[in-house]
């Protein structure tokens, strides 16, 4: 046997010039690549992937004198190997190439392509010190691909072919490192660590600006086929609790107890749905204390009493942030409980705190990668909420939003920031989900402003973040989110209007709050949240202008009204959904390739989505439209939910749009009651 290849039974290994390249079945259809320039593979680096492979895997390994093959299922990998003179026939790439296949008829999946012929090949690891590297993954370029997935981001683009995209957690700007390919695969860089991916015309690459090892998995098969596999090797997602199917709340922000009250109130009077309502921020006697001001929020178990009588839950913002002032800055300075950094002080933002007038404090970041930290937290969470009975936990911040972010000076427990920092939502995730299923509760939901790769196993939904309040930001959210669900992670919403201002007494504000409640109504959550008027000091006391349905005056509350309505009307159909994501990684919300992956038309469609199979959204993006093109994908006929109309697939059609309606098409006869009985 060559000495550059091992067979491991599950594994085919190649080694030379001190780097080991493994390639392992990892589940049905799928393998796990692992490449270190020198020493042992290791197995302990903190990843997306679960500690064993779904079961179903069944490598099938063959070695020849210069190269080598792993077949398992539908993915075939083959490694080129040569030395110095010995160059395979129609060999491209330099020694130890990966290329990967579709094994029933052979066609090119992705292929590693080396910088140069001589140096560097497709792998590059330069040296950072302490055994790190800047790691360089390689891969051809293929022209006319489409490429979807990578989290969230605001750049507006549904295909993201072309795109330069950082790696690393901001506000709004959410890491989740899975690549779903219209060629047939789908690939997950199982790193959190700090650095980008380029898609670029010439090849794509993705950076670890320092890091130990390579890791990505890769696995063949259709999209939705992909996104199971994921689920699969990441973890699914547990069922969404019935309530948070309904309609949620919020504002910045209710500054008393009696002020959310008597919002959850008037939505009783009125008749109308109301599922979750948020108590925002500042509710609290410091940073870091989490627990309720006393002066604010005097009888919290009244409150929650009160609540649960009309059937609301109340979700209560949980910040990773610990101020100077708050009673547990000491003893978790002390127990070693804080982010810390490599050189300088600890690390921080500036944050205004309650005591300190118009000054901020130099608040600290517990770090949820410490298990104790993690364990320290919950109980204080425990004490401060959960003995009265809260459940639901919005967990802002959770980037951690340091200032200034310097990845290469923080050190986690996890370990080094520039290879870990990417980690720090989903383990702050994982802080409120252990500690409340240890408690015993079933229905665990979080709601995060940042995220990575498996956070969905923790019941970690997400939200868009601190996004602006007109119809650009709309159009942007509409493709962000579609490619959140292409990450794997199948619980998102937005702020229902956007978050930085909006005046509920401007015309035009007005239909921007309208349109995008309508396309609110068929996200996955339906959350109303932010910030109305004009900007404000960040201080203890602020709050923004009203920001209930009936703050936009008479004609826009009987338009949001109806749609909560028909929210209400869809809940069963949405749940069905959700059961269906939990099961098989599918998600509720879907761009049309994703049910139609034969329609050509359907993978350039950035404006329309499923929600389910069988109900078509084409929600209106811009000011004064009252119709528009909507495309039907071919092999389904669709019924306006409107109008009864019934229409072909494959065509493009011009429906009406008034300010009341969104257009709405069923697939294949399906009946929901979107219409309201009269």
């Amino acid at each position: 046997m060559p000495h550059h290849f091992r067979d491991l039974g599950t594994a085919l290994e190649w080694r030379a010039k001190g780097e080991t390249l493994r390639v392992e079945a990892w589940g049905p259809h799928a393998v796990r690549v692992r490449a270190t320039p020198g020493g042992p593979l290791l197995d302990d680096l903190p990843g997306a992937l679960q500690a064993t492979p779904p079961d179903g895997g069944d490598a099938q390994i063959k070695i020849a004198e210069h190269h080598a093959t792993l077949v398992n299922g539908r993915i075939t990998v083959r490694i080129d190997a040569h030395t110095e003179g010995k160059l395979t026939p129609g060999l491209r790439a330099s020694a130890g190439s990966l290329t990967f296949l579709n094994t029933e008829d052979g066609t090119e999946l992705l292929a590693e392509q080396p910088a140069h012929f001589w140096w560097p090949g497709p792998r590059l690891a330069t040296p950072t010190g302490n055994g790190h590297h800047r790691l360089e993954q390689r891969f051809q370029a293929y022209q006319g691909e489409r490429l979807y997935g990578l989290g969230q981001h605001t750049h507006g683009m549904l295909n993201q072919k072309g795109a330069v995209i950082d790696l690393v957690q901001r506000n709004g700007e959410v890491t989740i490192p899975l690549l779903v390919s219209d060629r047939g695969y789908g690939l997950l860089w199982n790193s959190p660590a700090i650095g980008r991916v380029e898609l670029a015309e010439t090849g794509t690459r993705w950076v670890s600006d320092s890091a130990r090892q390579i890791d990505y998995w890769i696995t063949a098969g259709e999209p939705a086929e992909v996104l199971s596999a994921y689920a699969d090797a990441t973890g699914h997602a547990p069922e969404l609790p019935e309530w948070a199917a309904g309609f949620w709340q919020c504002k910045l922000r209710y500054r008393t107890q009696d002020e959310l009250l008597e919002v959850a109130r008037e939505y009783k009077r009125r008749g109308l749905p109301l599922s979750v309502i948020v108590c925002d921020f500042f509710h609290w006697t410091h940073l870091g204390e989490w627990k309720f001001d006393p002066q604010e929020w005097p009888d919290p178990a009244a409150m929650v009493r009160e609540l649960d009588e009309m059937g609301v839950q109340l979700m209560v913002s949980v910040w990773p942030s610990v101020s100077p002032a708050s009673e547990n800055h000491a003893p978790m300075l002390d127990q070693g409980l804080f982010i810390g950094t490599e050189a300088g002080p600890m690390a921080h933002a500036d944050w205004p705190d309650k005591g300190l007038g118009a000054y901020s404090a130099q608040v600290a970041f517990y770090d949820a990668t410490n298990p104790e930290a993690r364990e320290y937290v919950w109980e204080r969470i425990h004490d401060g909420y959960r003995k009265f009975g809260i459940k639901v936990f919005w967990l802002d911040a959770g980037e951690p939003e340091l200032k200034p972010g310097h990845q290469q000076n923080l050190r986690y427990h996890a370990g080094p920031g520039l290879e870990v920092g990417n980690l720090y939502p989903r383990e702050n995730a994982r802080t409120v989900h252990d500690g409340l299923k240890a408690e015993g509760e079933t229905e665990i939901i979080s709601l995060n402003r940042s995220s990575w790769a498996g956070a969905q196993r923790y019941g970690a939904a997400l939200w868009s973040g601190d996004i602006g309040t007109d119809f650009a930001s709309l159009r942007t959210q509409i493709k962000a989110g579609l490619n959140v669900m292409m990450s794997g992670i199948p619980w998102w919403t937005t702020d229902i209007g956007g978050f930085h201002g909006g005046d509920p007494d401007d015309p035009a504000y007005r239909e921007v709050l309208v349109r995008w409640f309508q396309y609110g109504t068929f996200c996955p959550l339906f959350r109303l949240h932010g910030f109305r008027g004009a900007e404000q000091v960040l201080e203890p006391g602020m709050t923004g202008l009203a920001n209930e349905v009936w703050s936009y005056g008479e004609q826009a509350y009987e338009i949001l009204a109806a749609h909560l309505r028909l929210r209400e009307r869809l809940r069963p159909y949405v749940m069905e959904q959700m059961r269906i994501t939990s099961e098989t990684g599918v998600p509720p919300m879907r761009p049309l390739f994703l049910e139609f992956p034969g329609d050509p038309v359907a993978w350039q469609v950035e404006d329309e989505f499923l929600l389910g199979p069988d109900l078509l959204v084409a929600p209106i993006t811009e000011a004064g439209v009252r119709e528009r093109a909507v495309h039907l994908p071919c092999g389904a006929r669709w019924t306006d939910a409107w109008t009864g109309e019934e229409h072909c697939g494959g065509q493009t059609i011009v429906v009406a749009a008034p300010i009341d309606r969104i257009p709405l098409f069923l697939r294949d006869g399906t009946e929901l009651p979107v219409r309201e009985a009269r």
